[in-house]
């Protein structure tokens, strides 16, 4: 259980599928708030036990028999690269097989599997909460899960005769879908990165990944944490057995990155706050009324 503190910051829950998806989505987001004092949590659904080794240098028998414990220990590393808090929902990772076992995430009843997020809710009480979209950010069956668990729980959240053993009801101001991985980013590098004369690692990618102009109209929000990209950079290294450090991922120097896009990104779909978008802040409309009660939606998908 969660305890509060006595004059509680700004606070905002980022809802992943796998320890490492909090890393590779929004961690520069998460250091940007939490270096302004606001309380940043994370719930991850799995223990990613159904992962891989994707790290050729942590390849081992060992390694491999303790993947799960490993795997927590580099979400706790991470975790405090970024200054955040961290919970575990404690469901079973669904694998990426054609076929979903019984005892996993993605088997799960929705509305029961909510109940869980719908306790760390009611005890953290955002005013942000993020997620994925309805196809996950990309289709893992536990990303997919993680959005109807995160949509479900936020409706019951608010509801004070769902779930009362969780404590009395929060309507979360603020619900977002992350859209930090989208093609306009990786576009942007590999522009920049030819413009620098080197070689880039997304040009073959890009070219298999068509473009789609309701890809970018849908980002309301631009986040500008390029600062803070560094950080993200070591909190993705931390999951040591998912990450290849020679990978794409950090082929791009720091300084171009925080030069060609320096946002993280996300879609506005539920607020309880009047918003003028495109915003530049996930708390915009909230400070300063932390406190306030909050309304009925007044923006939605």
């Amino acid at each position: 259980m969660m305890t509060m503190p006595a004059q509680s910051p700004l606070r905002l829950l980022h809802v992943h599928a796998h320890p490492d998806d909090e890393s590779s989505k929004g961690a520069a987001t998460s250091a940007y708030y939490v270096d302004q004092g606001v309380r940043v949590v994370v719930a991850t659904c799995t223990g990613g036990e159904r992962g891989e080794i994707l790290n050729p240098r942590m390849e081992s028998p060992e390694n491999e028999a303790r993947l799960p414990e490993l795997r927590r220990e580099e979400m706790a590393a991470a975790a405090k690269i970024l200054g955040i808090e961290q919970v575990w929902l404690g469901y079973v990772d669904s694998g990426m097989g054609p076929d979903v076992e019984p005892d996993t995430f993605a088997a799960q009843d929705v509305d029961v599997a909510a109940g869980r997020l719908v306790k760390v809710i009611r005890e953290l009480r955002p005013h942000v909460l993020t997620t994925y979209d309805e196809n996950g950010g990309y289709p893992h069956p536990d990303h997919i899960m993680t959005h109807k668990v995160s949509m479900a729980a936020v409706e019951a959240a608010a509801d004070p005769d769902a779930w009362p053993e969780h404590g009395p009801a929060w309507a979360t101001p603020k619900v977002y879908y992350d859209t930090t991985l989208h093609r306009g980013r990786f576009a942007a590098l590999d522009r920049a990165m030819h413009a620098a004369g080197l070689e880039s690692p997304f040009t073959e990618w890009l070219s298999d990944w068509a473009e789609d102009p309701d890809d970018t109209a849908r980002i309301t929000t631009r986040v500008p944490c390029a600062a803070f990209f560094g950080v993200r950079e070591r909190a993705l290294l931390a999951h040591a057995t998912q990450i290849d450090p020679d990978g794409r991922w950090f082929a791009v120097p720091l300084e171009i990155q925080q030069s060609a896009h320096p946002t993280e990104d996300y879609q506005l779909v539920r607020s309880r706050v009047p918003v003028e978008v495109p915003e530049d802040d996930l708390f915009a409309g909230i400070r300063g009324h932390e406190d306030d009660s909050f309304g009925p939606w007044l923006f939605s998908s």
